[in-house]
């Protein structure tokens, strides 16, 4: 009998348990086996992240167990942290197993929270990368608001989200529309807790137009939310982020118990340590999302640098996207084994849709079509429902799906 053919996934987020499904379904135990490495036992919804943080949704809303989806007549689950990919040998270094070989390598590793090289970022800041950093938030802010009742200091009622890029501004969405009830917890009237954001562009969410972001702003001033935009961030301290107007060049700070850091992302350290000299992490890969170095491995989701076919420009990290180029690797991954063309990888974006909160939303469908307000928050939960079917299956759409459609 024909020795089978390993196939590694390294990360159970989108981009991997798309692959995963791809392979469970078309391939067969026969003549592949495949061996899944996450450090968690939990794949997370990362787009929900932000619920978490401010006290929304409880983490077991967002997370359901990897063993789940996995067919253990044909896949290998190992809980560890990747520390290595010896790209020479073909082999993945792990945390606390031994090392594990493969023929084909998908790489899905994910993000972590970029700093920027800012000073006390590290040290003072709170990112909201993981399920755990979400749940330290949330804790935080509860934690800072009954200490306010110990002591009266104002500082424990002030919460600042540092970025107002797509991440930020769905988390100051989540953070106003729970404002009443970090009141509650502190005993004091609801527009005693101040939220705000501080970020370095001229206007948040470049990506939709200039109407669609005022009606955003909007319902985030309406909340009590202060946006504070062109403020470059130079330092954080305990309790305080200092920052700088981009075009005066005036310093400012802003003192709060609770910051919050969600300016950017980065690939997966993994891939710095693995040799990969790419920038933020992210790896250019060639049309069929190959290490341009090495056919056998795969680069998809966060660590990977794909562009798009029509105008050559780098595609950002989306959920959408990671799904897309799971399943194409996915797909690849098994017609080069059993010998058929592979499919190289183009992307059309369906629609992006960004929450203000549980109750609104701004979007642009397809190209064009521009969505507000309720509507927007509904399709921005039936999208949700279709990331946990395509990698979850019925089941976890059915247990933690987003049916609160009607407000």
């Amino acid at each position: 009998m024909a020795e089978k053919t390993n196939v590694v996934i390294l990360g159970a987020g989108y981009a991997g348990l798309m692959a995963l499904k791809v392979l469970q379904k078309r391939a067969d135990a026969s003549f592949m086996s495949i061996t899944l490495v996450d450090q968690n036992p939990y794949h997370y919804e990362a787009t929900d992240l932000h619920e978490v943080a401010s006290g929304a949704l409880t983490a077991d809303r967002i997370t359901y167990p990897i063993a789940d989806v996995v067919n253990p007549e044909m896949t290998e689950f190992i809980e560890d942290r990747v520390t290595k990919v010896d790209r020479a040998q073909h082999l993945v270094e792990l945390a606390n197993h031994e090392s594990i070989g493969f023929d084909y390598l998908i790489i899905g590793l994910g993000f972590e929270s970029e700093d920027f090289g800012i000073p006390g970022v590290q040290e003072y800041a709170l990112p909201m990368d993981s399920v755990d950093s979400a749940e330290r938030i949330q804790q935080h802010i509860t934690d800072e608001m009954f200490a306010y009742r110990q002591d009266n200091d104002p500082r424990h009622l002030h919460i600042v989200v540092a970025g107002a890029g797509f991440t930020g501004v769905e988390l100051l969405g989540a953070l106003s529309e729970n404002r009443e009830r970090y009141a509650e917890m502190a005993g004091v009237a609801p527009n005693q807790i101040q939220i705000m954001s501080v970020d370095g562009a001229k206007r948040p969410l470049s990506v939709f137009s200039h109407h669609l972001v005022d009606y955003g702003l909007a319902v985030l001033r309406g909340r009590g939310a202060v946006i504070e935009s062109g403020k470059g961030i130079n330092a954080i301290e305990p309790d305080v982020m200092h920052y700088a107007d981009r075009e005066t060049g005036e310093s400012g700070e802003v003192v709060a118990g609770t910051i919050i850091w969600t300016t950017g992302v980065r690939g997966s350290s993994v891939m710095a340590a693995s040799g990969y000299q790419a920038k933020r992490n992210r790896m250019s890969v060639t049309p069929y999302l190959q290490d341009p170095a090495d056919d056998r491995i795969y680069i998809v989701g966060d660590v990977a640098a794909a562009t798009d076919s029509e105008t050559g420009q780098i595609l950002p990290t989306t959920a959408q996207l990671a799904l897309v180029m799971g399943e194409i690797a996915g797909k690849n991954v098994l017609a080069a084994v059993t010998g058929y063309e592979l499919t190289p990888f183009t992307y059309k974006s369906l629609g992006t849709v960004c929450s203000i909160g549980n109750t609104s939303a701004i979007g642009v469908v397809g190209d064009e079509h521009e969505v507000r307000g309720y509507p927007a928050s509904m399709l921005k939960k039936v999208i949700m429902n279709k990331s946990l079917l395509e990698t979850g299956g019925i089941k976890q759409v059915m247990a933690k799906g987003r049916f609160d459609l009607y407000h």
